[in-house]
């Protein structure tokens, strides 16, 4: 049954849903709050024990054996590595699918964000360990938020026409080079397969005010591709250099030169090279064989990576080559951009002012950071938020700076990165509120799109 357009009182149209939409959100709201204390709970254990990508084993179970419990129809385990994928199905007819996402996966980053349940992980078997473990990105926040919303959801379950697939998704932080992970690793696996969707949802806690939904429309995260640059000289002894190829001036030519590379791409759309890891092979004593370069190209604008590429290969290879040695670049790893389509947003909008009040949802600016969840948005459709978590208030501008008197802002995957607890429960209302939406036809795009 097509549900009618109707004005909500505030000059949006709003689809009501012949359902009871007002009364079964304000429960979906009651029900939020109910368990809010349980994910903060769910939060701090998670955020004690990190996992790093693809080694997410016992947040994994965790997460499934709390699906169970709350009697999901059927969780799916051991999708791409350790994804969880759990399926409600509605008790009322109806063929659209939601998918919720969230990620699981930590850093190799050390925990300081100076609370009682701070990690003391340390993960001495990851590849290029040891590494002190965290959730210096919020993932803990995004896995607790999304089992508060099968919580609320699996309470009204006889009232949903349709089905809602709660994702948990593995290694959106990148997989070692060895391996497969992450989103697209889950559609090959067939997480989707059955039932598809027909939208995909999810949110990032982000340095903005508490409770402030950020949207943009267009590309909210940039194109990504992980770049190995591998700089081969000739190993000799440090006493006599002229007898070898020192790598190492080729290097520094390299990572001169990266800083030049925006200037012959755009002047307009930003993009970034950014080198985070450097391997040499050698001794003090010793001129090395080799020297590896690990970093990141990010875009803007996806159609510049190409030629971003190309001007970084042929940086690295000619730079080598005049002093001696030779270079070898690989792209691996490559994010597609998070985009919110017009439509997908002004049909999201209506149900963001809700949850958090219209005054808390604002267009925020696009970022160079990446995250995979744009392997679901980009075949499915649907919407990717920022959600606040942070003392900060907004300025003239419109922009986020620190709250007088409060613990400032940190961005993420800095070590001192903080979320705050009280704001988890309005992750949960999002998520409860969009699936409802959609699967009721209040959520869903005009033009189809």
């Amino acid at each position: 049954m097509e549900h009618v357009p109707r004005d909500d009182g505030a000059g949006r149209n709003e689809r009501e849903s012949p359902l009871g939409s007002e009364a079964i959100h304000d429960e979906l709201d009651e029900r939020a709050a109910g368990v809010a204390r349980q994910v903060v709970a769910w939060r701090r254990h998670l955020h004690r024990h990190p996992e790093l990508s693809n080694r997410e084993v016992n947040t994994a179970r965790f997460v499934a054996d709390r699906l169970r419990v709350l009697g999901i129809d059927e969780v799916r385990t051991g999708i791409a590595g350790h994804g969880v994928v759990g399926v409600l199905r509605g008790g009322m007819p109806g063929e659209r699918v939601v998918a919720l996402r969230a990620d699981m996966d930590a850093l190799p980053v050390r925990d300081l964000c100076g609370t009682d349940f701070a990690s003391e992980v340390v993960d001495g078997d990851y590849p290029g360990g040891p590494f002190p473990v965290s959730h210096a990105c919020g993932h803990d926040c995004h896995t607790a938020a999304l089992l508060g919303a099968a919580t609320v959801l699996a309470g009204v379950r006889d009232r949903l026409p349709g089905t809602v697939l709660f994702v948990f998704q593995p290694a959106e932080e990148g997989p070692p080079v060895t391996e497969e992970g992450g989103a697209r690793a889950m559609v090959e696996a067939g997480a989707f397969a059955d039932p598809v969707p027909t939208m995909a949802f999810g949110l990032h806690v982000t340095p903005h005010p508490k409770g402030y939904v950020g949207y943009r429309v267009g590309n909210q995260y940039g194109a990504s591709s992980l770049v190995r640059i591998v700089v081969t000289g000739k190993q000799t002894h440090g006493s006599t250099p002229w007898e070898g190829v020192d790598p190492m001036p080729a290097v520094g030519a390299v990572l001169t030169g990266i800083g030049q590379l925006y200037r012959q791409v755009s002047a307009f759309d930003a993009v970034t090279v950014s080198i985070g890891h450097v391997e040499d092979v050698g001794r003090f004593n010793i001129v090395g064989q080799t020297v590896t370069l690990w970093g990141t190209v990010r875009c803007a604008v996806e159609s510049d990576m190409g030629r971003v590429q190309d001007r970084l290969t042929t940086l690295a290879e000619h730079s080598a080559a005049a002093y001696g040695a030779t270079a070898a670049v690989e792209y691996l790893q490559s994010v597609p951009p998070v985009h919110n389509s017009g439509p997908w947003v002004e049909a999201g909008l209506p149900t963001f002012r809700r949850v958090v009040g219209e005054e808390r949802v604002l267009e925020a600016g696009a970022t160079l950071g990446y995250d995979d969840v744009s392997e679901f948005v980009s075949r499915f459709g649907g919407l990717y938020v920022m959600l606040g978590v942070q003392d900060a208030i907004l300025d003239a501008a419109g922009r986020p700076v620190p709250e007088p008197g409060g613990r400032g802002l940190v961005t993420n995957h800095n070590p001192h990165f903080y979320a705050d607890d009280d704001t988890l429960v309005t992750g949960v209302r999002l998520h409860a509120h969009v699936a409802y939406d959609h699967l009721t036809g209040a959520l869903v795009p005009r033009d189809g799109a």
